[in-house]
């Protein structure tokens, strides 16, 4: 389990990536259609890796916590996206083509760091042996 000090950090971090992804796709918008939307899911993968670390080092994290801690800073800066996107969509862009593939590039990033956290999570924990 998590302590406090950590579900904290986890928290603001949390927010902290959420308000860049944000401000990414509002100064950036037409960066995510086209061959440039390609690329930009590409680049997000080592992207969403250092984050990983970022989370795991600030929060001084051992491998049993990453999941649960990865999973504290993806479901904030989901819900502070789906908020977002349900009543301020402007916050992303003004045209609803643009804020589809901002959802699209969001949830992929959520799914690469979560991917990411449990195999991290996997190779740092011992396995158990047998007698």
């Amino acid at each position: 389990m998590l302590a406090p000090r950590q579900m904290l950090i986890c928290t603001l971090i949390a927010v902290f990536f959420w308000a860049i992804a944000t401000a990414s796709v509002h100064v950036s918008p037409d960066a995510l259609a086209g061959w440039q939307g390609d690329v930009g899911f590409v680049v997000s993968i080592p992207i969403c890796m250092a984050c990983i670390a970022l989370v795991r080092r600030c929060a001084a994290l051992t491998a049993a916590q990453l999941p649960s801690a990865t999973l504290i800073v993806l479901g904030i800066a989901m819900l502070c996206d789906a908020t977002a996107l349900r009543w301020a969509p402007t916050l992303y862009a003004t045209d609803e083509h643009i804020c589809r593939l901002a959802g699209a590039w969001l949830l992929w990033g959520y799914g690469v760091s979560a991917m990411w956290a449990l195999w991290c999570a996997r190779r740092t924990v011992p396995l158990a042996t047998s007698p």
